[in-house]
């Protein structure tokens, strides 16, 4: 259990918090987590199991200063961080106490910044800093972590660490977590995105699900990811790759064929299945996102409105939306009469022994192992087809990604649309295993679009699917379609109600599509995490709020009372309010 201890005062209470809990039989370990104040963490390391130390905030400075430095005082400063850090480790050997250096992409230190930049290396480099002095007084009891509130960001810095801890001979196990995850379902996506994506690739030994809610809510998530890997290993076997074609610390979107709106530079677009009920009913689409209008006989479509329906065999006799796409299987649609205004679904049998295609676009449903020579051979001169890449492996991400392999080593440009198919389990694991499956090829740049196949209680779930799919690309950071925010837990040093406040901007901003909106309960991370915000809440004091454009402060210790209307004074300032709809 870790818990602040952001000064000397709270340092010396944990002795009275340890003694207390083992009085009562608990002999869960502690962990001190400090940021500013190294003289707390020597108090620390003599009372608790491990402490936490923050490379960007524990003893570098953070200004937000780009200095130019030359090598001679880069070095400088990385001996006065040497003689500030020896005595915490050297405490640590001595009483047994572990420690995790845990670097957070929004605190990195001015000196990092100004070399590195806000980038994956410079969150490496951090770490590995502090590292090299604990190896140089021969102290390894060492845990990492490379936490941002962006999971694509966190994911490419944990691989980038795992690649220069092999290159200089280090082992040390990783604690994952995806910071400022923020809470309800878009903290439960952005955590198993980025915390899952990396225990696919066989990272990670312990995590932590970091949500805006009561942190009795964490425990379970976190369990639900940890216990999807208690079999893994007896999955269909993968054949290996001879040489990766996926650079794996630099995110680059796979190149694809435009396909009428699917593919090229297009977002990735979102399938709605509706093979078990059909539409009978133009309500039935309100579930994803199209509202019809009787008065005048119009169509209003919400930001979250999916791009393609699959009916399977249910005909409809509806007159629906132009922009929106109706797929059938083939041997349903070939019978259609007027075949222009709804689309094919083919097996690969189907799709190579018949003539008749669509002029447009034809989906071809397949697995890995249908990725023939022939078929292959086939899509380098067709510009029609649009892939729906499925898997029954237990392993389902490693398999999917294999066939992307495949497609980018034959010079495949053909779009592909991840389908996931998921049965008698319940929503909450639904939720994180579709984000781990999905969201894990998104962010390595591979997917057009998205289709996610739920069997249970299916009708009643369309709305939470289609927006839980949205949620998914929003997190991936791949296609925006509301407002985005990043809100750090509650702690020991947040000094508002950080739950509550943050439900209250979310009611309010939750139509700005794209802005980004950071609240945050202390400066801990604050003001770094501006960087990846437009704006930021931050806590400062007891009822006191400051609040950020970008990095800048504009608003310094205005009361909480008038807080909120104030950060959305700012969004009107900058022309980005709009009028709820």
């Amino acid at each position: 259990v870790r818990i602040t201890a952001p000064s000397k005062k709270e340092a010396e209470n944990l002795k009275n918090i340890k003694d207390e809990l083992k009085r009562r039989g608990y002999n869960t370990p502690l962990i001190a987590d400090i940021h500013f104040t190294p003289n707390a963490a020597l108090i620390a390391a003599r009372i608790v199991e491990k402490v936490r130390v923050n490379p960007g905030n524990f003893i570098d400075k953070k200004n937000f200063e780009i200095i130019e430095y030359t090598d001679s005082e880069y070095n400088a400063e990385l001996k006065s961080l040497r003689l500030k850090f020896e005595p915490l480790i050297k405490v640590c050997k001595e009483y047994g106490t572990a420690m995790r250096i845990g670097t957070n992409h929004g605190s990195l230190s001015d000196r990092i910044m100004s070399r590195y930049g806000d980038t994956p290396e410079g969150m490496v480099e951090s770490a590995l800093e502090f590292v090299r002095i604990c190896e140089d007084l021969n102290y390894y009891d060492i845990i990492l972590s490379m936490k941002s509130s962006n999971p694509q960001i966190m994911v490419y810095a944990y691989r980038l660490l795992v690649k220069k801890m092999e290159e200089e001979r280090m082992n040390y196990p990783l604690h994952l977590g995806v910071t400022e995850a923020g809470g309800g379902e878009d903290g439960r996506v952005k955590s198993a995105l980025g915390i899952g994506a990396l225990l696919e690739d066989g990272l990670g030994d312990t995590i932590r699900v970091s949500l805006t809610e009561d942190p009795e809510f964490e425990i379970p998530e976190a369990q639900i990811l940890a216990d999807r890997y208690k079999e893994r290993e007896k999955h269909s076997k993968i054949e290996a790759i001879d040489e990766c074609p996926l650079d794996l610390y630099n995110y680059n979107k796979r190149e694809t064929n435009l396909v009428e709106n699917i593919g090229g530079d297009n977002v990735p677009i979102v399938f709605s299945d509706y093979s078990i009920s059909g539409i009978n009913d133009l309500k039935d689409l309100e579930d994803i996102g199209y509202f019809y209008n009787k008065l005048t006989n119009k169509w209003l479509l919400a930001d979250t409105a999916a791009d393609f329906v699959y009916l399977k065999e249910n005909i409809t006799k509806l007159e629906l939306p132009n922009s929106l796409k109706l797929v059938y299987d083939y041997e349903v649609w070939k019978k259609l009469e007027n075949k222009n205004i709804s689309l094919p679904l083919f097996n690969l049998d189907e799709y190579l022994s018949t003539k008749e295609k669509h002029q447009s676009i034809n989906f071809v449903q397949l697995e890995l192992s249908d990725l023939t020579k022939q078929f292959l051979d086939k899509l380098k001169t067709n510009t029609t087809v649009v892939l729906i890449l499925t898997t029954n492996n237990n392993h389902g991400m490693a398999e999917q990604r294999r066939a992307f392999f495949d497609l980018i080593n034959n010079g495949i440009k053909s779009p592909c649309i991840i389908k996931r198919s998921y049965k008698d389990i319940s929503f909450d694991k639904l939720r994180l295993y579709s984000s781990t499956d999905i969201g894990a090829l998104l962010i390595n740049g591979f997917g057009d679009g998205a289709w996610l196949e739920y069997q249970n209680e299916y009708k009643f779930f369309q709305k939470k699917i289609n927006q839980l799919l949205f949620n998914i690309l929003q997190a991936a950071r791949v296609r925006i379609t509301k407002t985005e925010y990043i809100a750090c837990p509650s702690c020991g040093r947040t000094l508002f109600n950080l739950q509550e406040t943050t439900e209250i901007i979310r009611k309010r901003t939750l139509h700005l599509k794209g802005v980004k909106i950071a609240v945050m309960g202390c400066i801990v991370n604050g003001p770094g995490e501006m960087a990846d915000a437009d704006y930021g809440y931050v806590g400062s004091g007891v009822d006191k709020i400051t609040l950020y454009k970008g990095k800048e402060i504009v608003k310094r210790n205005i009361k909480s009372v008038t807080a909120v209307d104030e950060l959305i004074g700012l969004i009107k300032d900058d022309n980005k309010w709009l009028e709820p709809n």
